[in-house]
């Protein structure tokens, strides 16, 4: 199976990736991201029902940003990395 990594970026000569290898299994505690665009939290809720069907070891909590103009404050960033292995942005409009 082939995989196409398509980046958005201008780049003149494209830089050559390769995928991680991925687990097994994935468990652990996801953050889920909103930005605080808006329908952003219809889209997060809708990720988290497709994601916990194909991801049932997985437990997902939800943060917001106070405002998506800015980086999420330092105190937001710091929670989200204390009580997740890792985090999904999401935004919407």
């Amino acid at each position: 199976m082939s995989t196409t990594i398509l980046d958005p970026t201008d780049e003149r000569v494209p830089v050559r990736r390769q995928l991680t290898a991925r687990p097994e299994e994935v468990t652990g505690t996801a953050g889920l991201l909103n930005i605080s665009k808006p329908r952003g939290d219809v889209l997060i809720a809708r990720l988290e029902e497709r994601l916990r069907e194909r991801l049932p070891r997985v437990e997902f909590r939800h943060y917001s940003k106070p405002t998506f103009t800015k980086p999420a404050p330092e105190d937001l960033r710091r929670k989200i990395a204390q009580e997740c292995a890792f985090v999904i942005e999401a935004l919407a409009d």
